[in-house]
């Protein structure tokens, strides 16, 4: 856990004629132990990337206690600012506030051809130097990216922008198919829920993968998406998968310890190979043995979590032939060796 450097606790949060506000005299209550999350808004604010923020970080989870982040919103100008047409928010303070903070979080940004100004990139730059996490979510990887801080390191966006991005600052390595990344102490997102995607991350990182999970199910949203997991399928996805495919699917999924070669999968769908390819292309913008595999990468990951079997165990139970096969192709696609990603995110401990 990051220590706190500062003194006040989370403002408690309300809506009122359209407007966010805090309560001041709750903020004045000293709490030192509770890590700071300070919120970036400023006059065309992403409304949606910052309700996510406040959801995840802002709110008091009396499920988990009285130990939890203590949240403050930074105005890069007074407010109320703009989210939207009818929406604005009040922020608790100005920039001074990122000097105090733990974690800096940029929902969006206002335009990504709009400049950062020059007091925020400074205070973004000091942050970062005393080993504050930064955080972008959407397009607020602009804001990052004009700081200089990304140069050499891997980041992402929402796919609308990932193209631009790389263009205007081609020092990134921006990878324009994941959820997010972290690089270092730098977290980016793709657009949208992506970000809750990136916030429950954090979580993580911070509580642990009980108290994570236990976030999730009160947002009613997966608990679990790894950052490599691709932005969106680049080719059409099926309304439905179609009902052959979806009882292969069914049957696939119960028994992934099994042998499954094309053949197989497409005798179960009851088309041949060459059909079971285009169907389930359509429906997934994959081909069977990549939808296979990502499949039970996904089982190995549920029972890394949940579980305290033997990896050799998982990965028979996933439909590996050997455990080093398993652990070759768990890194590759989940970014992290099979025992680290349980020691990230056991959730029985």
């Amino acid at each position: 856990m990051r220590p706190s450097s500062s003194r006040y606790r989370a403002a408690d949060v309300s809506v009122r004629n359209g407007h966010f506000r805090s309560n001041p005299a709750r903020m004045l209550l000293p709490v030192p132990a509770c890590p700071l999350v300070v919120i970036l808004v400023y006059d065309g604010l992403c409304a949606f990337e910052f309700g996510c923020t406040m959801e995840v970080f802002a709110l008091s989870r009396p499920e988990v206690g009285a130990y939890w982040y203590r949240c403050v919103v930074a105005g890069l100008e007074e407010g109320p600012l703009r989210a939207g047409p009818r929406l604005s928010v009040m922020p608790d303070g100005d920039l001074s506030l990122l000097d105090q903070a733990d974690t800096i979080i940029v929902p969006g940004w206002r335009g990504v051809d709009t400049v950062v100004p020059e007091e925020l990139v400074l205070a973004l730059q000091r942050a970062h130097a005393r080993g504050v996490r930064l955080v972008s979510i959407s397009s607020g990887v602009f804001v990052l990216a004009a700081t200089g801080l990304l140069d050499g390191r891997r980041a992402t966006t929402h796919w609308h922008h990932t193209e631009h991005l790389a263009q205007k600052y081609p020092n990134i390595r921006v990878l324009p198919d994941v959820l997010y990344t972290e690089d270092e102490g730098l977290l980016t997102s793709a657009g949208s829920a992506a970000g809750l995607d990136l916030c429950l991350y954090i979580v993580r990182q911070d509580f642990g993968p009980k108290i994570a999970n236990q976030v999730a199910r009160r947002l009613v949203i997966p608990m679990h998406r790894d950052g490599g997991q691709a932005q969106f399928v680049p080719r059409p996805v099926a309304k439905r998968p179609g009902r052959r495919l979806g009882t292969l699917f069914d049957v696939v999924r119960v028994r992934l310890d099994e042998d499954w070669p094309v053949e197989r999968m497409a005798l179960e769908a009851g088309m041949s190979a060459r059909g079971l390819h285009r169907h389930l292309r359509d429906a997934t913008g994959v081909t069977p043995l990549v939808w296979l595999l990502n499949e039970r990468i996904a089982l190995a990951r549920e029972l890394l979590e949940t579980t305290r079997s033997p990896i050799s165990e998982i990965a028979r139970l996933s439909g590996f032939q050997s455990e080093a096969g398993f652990r070759k192709q768990f890194r590759r696609l989940s970014g992290l060796a099979a025992s680290e990603y349980r020691r990230r995110f056991d959730a029985t401990v």
